[in-house]
């Protein structure tokens, strides 16, 4: 984390809702090049995690902070764009997101627990997820004509940066000074990253 019809088209939200406290932590700083996030894209981005599972070792930590990157780029380019490809931003931002939870959740978050005294950090890290998994399944049911479906997709990505923050500066620097073998779980990693993609190119076939 995708009928063409002549239709209206609406702009995204450019996010100027009122600053929370969540949003008030989190830095503007958006991401360029600006890319747009095709089915091209997509593919060519499949074929670069699969070459990367069997030409090198990834150390997972580095590849968290790629899917960081990715997604704050789709964050972006949802405030810039038209109401047709919104739905399609938002869609490749649920699915990165879900499997990158998962990479954490599976193998991340055990190894930071046994590895250091940051378990209240990785308490609340999973329990941001929770939060973060609640507003992906309702943004699945939701039209994206629906008036609460770009507000409420806005909220996601205020938390995730925040979420974001906390991980890149402090959760894995932590991490980064143990002996945890980084390298190893990066595959496992990738194994997982590319089982999901599969499953979710399937799903997208049959729908």
């Amino acid at each position: 984390m995708i009928q063409q019809r002549q239709v209206l088209s609406l702009p995204c939200p450019s996010a100027e809702l009122s600053k929370g406290p969540l949003e008030s932590q989190v830095p503007n700083k958006p991401y360029q090049p600006k890319r747009k996030y095709d089915m091209a894209t997509r593919k060519k981005s499949a074929m670069n995690t699969n070459e990367r599972t069997e030409q090198e070792s990834v150390n997972v930590l580095e590849l968290l902070k790629e899917d960081h990157r990715k997604v704050k780029q789709l964050f972006t380019s949802f405030e810039e764009a038209d109401g047709r490809s919104c739905k399609g931003i938002v869609d490749e931002a649920l699915n990165a997101l879900e499997i990158h939870s998962t990479i954490e959740e599976k193998l991340v978050y055990p190894a930071i627990r046994r590895a250091t005294d940051a378990k209240d950090m990785v308490a609340e890290a999973n329990e941001e997820h929770h939060v973060v998994k609640f507003l992906m399944k309702e943004l699945r049911k939701m039209k994206p004509s629906a008036e609460e479906y770009k507000a409420k997709f806005t909220v996601l990505s205020e938390l995730v940066k925040h979420h974001v923050d906390e991980e890149e500066g402090e959760m894995f620097p932590q991490a980064e000074q143990t002996d945890v073998d980084w390298d190893k779980l990066g595959q496992e990693a990738m194994k997982i990253k590319e089982r999901m993609m599969k499953s979710s190119r399937n799903a997208r076939r049959a729908a």
